[in-house]
């Protein structure tokens, strides 16, 4: 065993929210008083100390955590391996999912197939359970809609098998030790698709109620840990899909028609024309979904789809209002109708220290490579905000890929000693953070009290942005 977490590290730990709360100056700036209130919470959790006190000697724990390692030794790389070879796109994942569930089944799990109308969404309950604290997994496991061919690169293909070494390595532990608690797993489909929107539709039909905690993993290119505050994986995201309507006529009779295709085309300019005025920090892509069937007849109807990104929600409500003014300007300028049709959202979440820090620490006392010792903006268990609103938790980053996010070699990685090696340092420390949170009562209410709160801080804390993003007052045209 490694030796306890070092002062220099442990003092790191203890000023990192200072330096780290929250993503822009912006937000820095505006929501100082915030911030400071945060911070005074952050340093009454006395967190180094706990910190050091759960990481110190620890049969019980060790016993846990070997536990994880042996089933993905032995068993669930493989079986990650596996799905990596089989990618399978958003709400088509039932090669995975059967798979998954298979060997929930085998390990005393009672599973729930098609929870919430998603028909690769399930419930997987410990039979063997009993009154306790629930620890909650979450479980993704759908690849990415590539040109070429359909791939996880995002490694989603080794978060379910991560997440059942985890859970069955725990849940044996409760069993055998007679400690009061159980396990539930939390199959999330179609993450690409549309952010956190299956997790929202999950938890708006009550499946995670009962929860405790929810510990998940996720590919990263470093070993990270994201400092206490609000925020989300990749910024807030708005969903939205631009549908143009027109008139159809033959190519040599255009002007008979309206053209429903350059409606989109005007809105992409459009788009272009107001970036400049736009923060920096904001991201919008899209792309054309439907644009016509043949060149010789003038379409009548072009889709186009628009992930709009910020790091906070507040300026991302006014970026949202200025794309879909210009999605009417481009309808009125091109004589067409455009209907805008909001797909899903993603929200800031509540990203906790009091479980970032013990899994950040598990991961460097186990080998983890590539560690960033300073924390990074806040971050809950990625893209789950609506969840991470209501429930706290965690997501471990262990460095699984030298290749970007996303991309072939992430795949690639999936498959090699770089990702075998972050997958299972992933199980390791989710089920020490799981560990803990079922045999420490004082650790449980260190996690309780902080993510309480941050929950009371997030209405002012909306409420400091609102004003520090006043509208510009635009007036009537003057002279001749």
């Amino acid at each position: 065993m490694r030796p306890t977490l070092p002062v220099a590290v442990l003092f790191l730990l203890a000023v990192a929210p200072v330096a780290a709360a929250q993503e822009t100056p912006t937000e820095r700036s505006a929501a100082a008083e915030v911030i400071r209130r945060m911070n005074e919470l952050e340093r009454s959790l006395a967190l180094p100390q706990l910190v050091e006190r759960l990481t110190g000697r620890d049969a019980r724990r060790d016993a846990v955590v070997a536990r994880a390692k042996e089933l993905m030794d032995k068993e669930l790389l493989a079986m990650a391996d596996d799905i990596t070879r089989h990618p399978e796109t958003g709400h088509k994942e039932e090669r995975s999912v059967q798979i998954l569930t298979d060997y929930l089944k085998a390990h005393d799990f009672d599973v729930e197939m098609g929870v919430a109308g998603l028909k690769t969404a399930f419930v997987a309950r410990y039979r063997k359970g009993t009154p306790g604290p629930n620890l909650g997994v979450i479980l993704e496991y759908d690849a990415l809609r590539g040109t070429t061919r359909d791939f996880h690169g995002d490694q989603h293909s080794a978060q379910g098998p991560v997440g059942i070494a985890a859970a069955v390595a725990v849940a044996e532990f409760l069993t055998s030790s007679k400690t009061p608690g159980t396990v539930t797993l939390y199959g999330t489909p179609a993450e690409e698709l549309a952010g956190q929107a299956a997790k929202t539709t999950m938890y708006t039909a009550g499946v995670f109620k009962g929860a405790d905690v929810l510990v998940r993993s996720h590919s990263s290119t470093a070993t990270q840990t994201p400092a206490p505050g609000f925020g989300s994986c990749c910024m807030n995201i708005d969903v939205v899909r631009y549908i143009f309507s027109g008139a159809p006529a033959h190519q040599l009779q255009a002007w008979d028609g309206r053209d429903a295709l350059t409606g989109v085309i005007e809105l992409f300019n459009h788009i272009d024309a107001i970036r400049r005025t736009l923060r920096p920090e904001t991201r919008i892509q899209g792309i054309i979904t439907e644009g016509g069937k043949a060149p010789n007849v003038v379409p009548d109807r072009a889709v186009a789809e628009f992930w709009l990104r910020y790091p906070d929600p507040v300026y991302l409500a006014q970026v949202l209002d200025r794309v879909n003014d210009a999605a009417r300007a481009a309808a009125l300028a091109t004589g067409t109708k455009v209907r805008i049709d909001a797909d899903s959202e993603s929200r800031d979440g509540i990203s906790v220290a009091a479980l970032n820090d013990v899994a950040f620490a598990y991961l460097r006392r186990l080998g983890a490579t590539k560690v960033e010792e300073e924390p990074g903006r806040p971050l809950p268990y990625e893209e789950t905000g609506t969840v991470a609103t209501q429930i706290p938790g965690v997501g471990v980053t262990a460095h699984s890929s030298n290749g970007g996010y996303h991309t072939f070699e992430m795949e690639a990685d999936a498959l090699g000693a770089v990702g075998h090696h972050g997958f299972v340092l992933d199980a390791q420390a989710m089920v020490a953070v799981l560990y803990h949170f079922a045999t420490d009562a004082p650790y449980r209410a260190a996690v309780k009290r902080e993510f309480a709160g941050l929950q009371g801080l997030y209405a002012d804390y909306l409420a400091a942005l609102r004003e520090a993003y006043p509208m510009p007052k635009v007036g009537e045209p003057t002279g001749r």
